[in-house]
């Protein structure tokens, strides 16, 4: 425990002042600074050349900012009655006739190449890079199926409860029976 202490007393200062250029926060900069002195508590040890701690102090910071802050932009945390202007209104009509079943049901009859990556973005909330790196395929791979996706997914809701389903996930610009989605 002591040369853990020793670690900490030589080493915080500059990881804070560098955790505190990277989120611009105090408290910010202390749980990223803290969460690296936890990662090296429980996987210092792994660490075989220990010339390189600082080297890996920072490496892990900037790695543990980089994930939280890239979760922040892609989840940003939005105040409700601030974002209510920019919510699509959606009749209440629709949502009675669309519920979560038909649409679960309507994605169980896509085509396995393009369900796998909706339900990996959508349900499971991961990122482009992140379902590359699970199916092994580019990320150019992934857009371009959950686009097809999506389409086969519309299509499947338009089948199952007619027009409705065409107002909840439109598709502007594509033709379709009856008009424009």
């Amino acid at each position: 425990m002591h040369d853990f202490e020793q670690l900490v007393d030589r080493h915080y200062a500059a990881l804070y002042r560098f955790g505190l250029s990277l989120a611009k926060n105090g408290a910010e900069a202390a749980d990223l600074t803290q969460e690296t002195f936890y990662l090296w508590a429980s996987r210092g040890h792994q660490l075989r050349d220990f010339s390189k701690v600082k080297s890996w102090l920072f490496t892990t910071l900037y790695r543990a900012y980089l994930s939280t802050y890239r979760h922040a932009k892609k989840f940003p945390h939005i105040e409700l009655e601030d974002a209510i202007a920019e919510l699509p209104s959606v009749a209440p009509s629709i949502v009675a006739d669309l519920d979560g079943t038909t649409v679960v049901e309507a994605l169980t009859q896509v085509d396995e190449i393009f369900r796998i990556p909706l339900t990996l973005f959508y349900l499971q909330d991961l990122s482009y890079r992140e379902i590359a790196e699970i199916l092994e395929v580019p990320i150019g791979t992934v857009m371009s199926r959950l686009s097809r996706g999506k389409a086969q997914l519309r299509e499947c809701l338009l089948e199952a409860r007619g027009s409705v389903a065409g107002k909840v996930i439109p598709l502007p610009g594509v033709e379709r029976k009856g008009g424009v989605a």
